[in-house]
């Protein structure tokens, strides 16, 4: 899409290359393990997802000065993105915090229980 324009003034052509980078940075980090990875597929992710005009490369300015349409082009950037790593990390810290929710539950209850066995027995004492 960007590639098809003609060049133009340096505006343009950083514009472009703004719009490139972001592009590359979606499918190529879409799956990165490494906190590196996740962070630039995040930066460029919220970048075409924000609606923010005020900065001069903001993705609306840069469709704007492209002569793209922001909603036909986040929707192709972000189409194949959305289940990326952030539905897969979800997915595996629910599986990862199921157990270990019951596994400090179980803690917790017997030290309550072991507790409450030794007030028991305090208050047997006592009389």
């Amino acid at each position: 899409m960007v590639e098809a324009l003609a060049d133009g003034a340096p505006e343009v052509a950083l514009a472009k290359g703004v719009l490139t980078q972001a592009k590359q940075d979606l499918r190529r980090f879409r799956g990165a393990q490494d906190p590196v990875g996740r962070e630039l597929y995040r930066d460029a992710s919220s970048w075409v997802a924000s609606d923010d005009s005020e900065w001069p490369y903001s993705f609306l300015n840069v469709c704007e000065v492209l002569g793209l349409r922001p909603d036909v082009l986040r929707n192709d950037l972000l189409a194949d993105t959305q289940p990326g790593w952030y539905a897969r990390s979800r997915r595996l810290a629910l599986k990862l915090s199921t157990p270990l929710r019951g596994s400090f539950a179980g803690v917790f209850l017997s030290r309550s229980s072991v507790a409450n066995s030794r007030r028991s027995s305090e208050a047997i004492l006592a009389h």
